[in-house]
């Protein structure tokens, strides 16, 4: 998930200005308070005078604002027409994360949850005065708070398009999850999240890679040179990664009301839920069945891409995201 970018990237495109929105102290699920809470943010297109068309684009995990512009967003969302507001999950290194932090550095940083991010870029829409988004969008990580998204504030937007997410993980998920968490604590460098420097932690990277890919997808690739490209893949920080990682393993839209029967119930948007069938690391199934209790329309890509099948250029993707903002 944190290397999507590597494997999305179409074309250069256009890069808009980072803003940085200060929301204060943060309660948060765990009980504890995210002090200073700092969101960053990138806009493409502007908003109308009655602050309507905001499309928010909540980041995936490991990803930035800045990342998800290289998947060429635009193919599907007119910014000549919408306000798209990128925005940097927490945890992310950009927004308030265990790197950045001046007060809760590294480990000392607080529990975050999904809903947790989603309450984050609430206040952010609250300060940019937008009282109603035309659409919440996001893929993997992005994908799940937007289906957080649709419980947690189910008046804030009539169209909601979770790509690659779930409304909560399978035990699958869950194994794959921990076990990179233990890869990652079992580190020797990460000495518990006290480094002093970033260390490379090759195998936790390896399996990363694993969980995005197929095998049918690698037959053709040459093993040296994907070993290589992991080996030097050191740019996301490890408290950062565990962060996220933690949020998405606590994620469950149903938890609170006593499951996924009931949390649909208080969805009032409409849903295009996007999946991948060959998705070896956010399960498909649980999208797919929650896509029969609202309703919503459902696109599943299958092919050997697995994790990185829906990209905004393949046709199915870009026409059904298209025709999905376009209704009424």
């Amino acid at each position: 998930m944190n290397r999507l970018i590597l494997f999305l990237l179409l074309t250069q495109s256009a890069s808009a200005q980072q803003h940085t929105a200060q929301l204060g102290d943060l309660p948060l699920t765990s009980g504890q308070t995210l002090q200073s809470c700092h969101l960053g943010y990138r806009i493409h297109g502007k908003l109308n005078e009655q602050r309507t068309n905001a499309i928010l684009f909540p980041s995936w995990y490991g990803g930035t604002a800045k990342s998800i512009e290289y998947t060429n967003p635009w193919l599907v969302i007119d910014t000549t027409r919408f306000c798209l507001i990128i925005i940097d999950a927490l945890g992310d290194g950009v927004s308030s994360s265990p790197s950045n932090s001046e007060t809760q550095h590294g480990p000392d940083f607080p529990q975050i949850s999904i809903k947790d991010m989603v309450e984050s870029e609430h206040r952010l829409a609250q300060q940019l005065k937008i009282e109603k988004a035309f659409a919440i969008i996001g893929i993997s990580m992005g994908g799940i708070q937007t289906f957080q998204w649709a419980v947690s504030y189910p008046d804030f937007t009539d169209r909601l398009i979770p790509i690659v997410g779930s409304p909560k993980p399978t035990a699958y998920d869950l194994m794959l999850y921990h076990l990179f968490k233990r890869i990652v604590e079992n580190d020797s460098a990460f000495n518990h999240g006290r480094y002093t420097k970033n260390p490379n932690i090759v195998a936790a990277n390896m399996l990363m890679d694993l969980g995005i890919t197929t095998p049918t997808d690698r037959l053709t690739t040459n093993y040296d040179d994907w070993m290589k490209n992991v080996e030097n893949n050191n740019r996301v920080d490890w408290n950062d990664q565990l962060t996220q990682i933690d949020a998405v393993i606590g994620h469950d839209i149903g938890k609170p009301y006593g499951g996924l029967d009931a949390a649909a119930k208080r969805i009032k948007g409409k849903m295009l839920i996007i999946s991948s069938l060959q998705d070896h690391l956010v399960n498909p199934h649980p999208a797919m069945e929650f896509s029969k209790l609202v309703h919503a329309q459902l696109i599943v890509i299958d092919n050997p891409s697995g994790h990185l099948a829906p990209g905004f250029s393949v046709p199915e993707v870009q026409k059904g995201i298209k025709a999905f903002l376009a209704a009424d």
